[in-house]
């Protein structure tokens, strides 16, 4: 009887799996509507003491995204003021959506990727997993993985869709 031997374990094919690059806490909104006068306006004076007063720890340690659930004009400066206040005490905060959070935060884990243990492997960015995976995300890694890998594959080693071959050098 021969030896059964695991072609994909021992084969150099990398596996990147997205959910390692996840960024694990609470996503929060932080809605700029409560501090306006009417819900509409930002009259400075108000809205900055409306801040003062404010518990701000609530959002610690969270994933803060800060937005205006209505359709009032923001000036820039209200939404840094928040910033101000919230980065003390918060995990990560951004100025958008909870999409645009999600969408930082996969750039944030993205980022510390290291290429160099990608270079001229065959790389298979996995496909199934625990976590919804924006499609971004993809999209990103694959920017990010191309130039540098010999190929790339989606899904499982066992199993893979090619997505991009490097042309051979003539």
């Amino acid at each position: 009887m021969s030896e059964i031997i695991n072609r994909v374990a021992n084969s150099p094919i990398v596996t990147l799996d997205l959910e390692s690059y996840y960024i694990v806490g609470e996503r929060v909104v932080f809605d700029l509507e409560p501090f306006l006068f009417q819900g509409l306006v930002v009259k400075e004076k108000e809205y900055r003491e409306s801040f003062k007063n404010f518990d701000w720890s609530i959002y610690s340690g969270k994933l803060v995204a800060i937005t205006c659930s209505t359709d009032a004009i923001i000036p820039k400066w209200a939404y840094m003021l928040a910033i101000v206040k919230l980065q003390p005490v918060a995990k990560e905060v951004i100025i958008g959506s909870i999409e645009d959070l999600e969408l930082h935060l996969f750039n944030t884990g993205l980022n510390t990727l290291d290429l160099e243990t990608l270079r001229d492997r065959p790389v298979v960015i996995k496909g199934c997993g625990k976590l919804s995976i924006p499609d971004y995300a993809y999209g990103e890694i694959v920017k990010k993985v191309m130039p540098i890998a010999k190929s790339v594959m989606f899904g499982e080693p066992c199993s893979t869709v090619p997505v991009y071959k490097r042309p051979k050098a003539k």
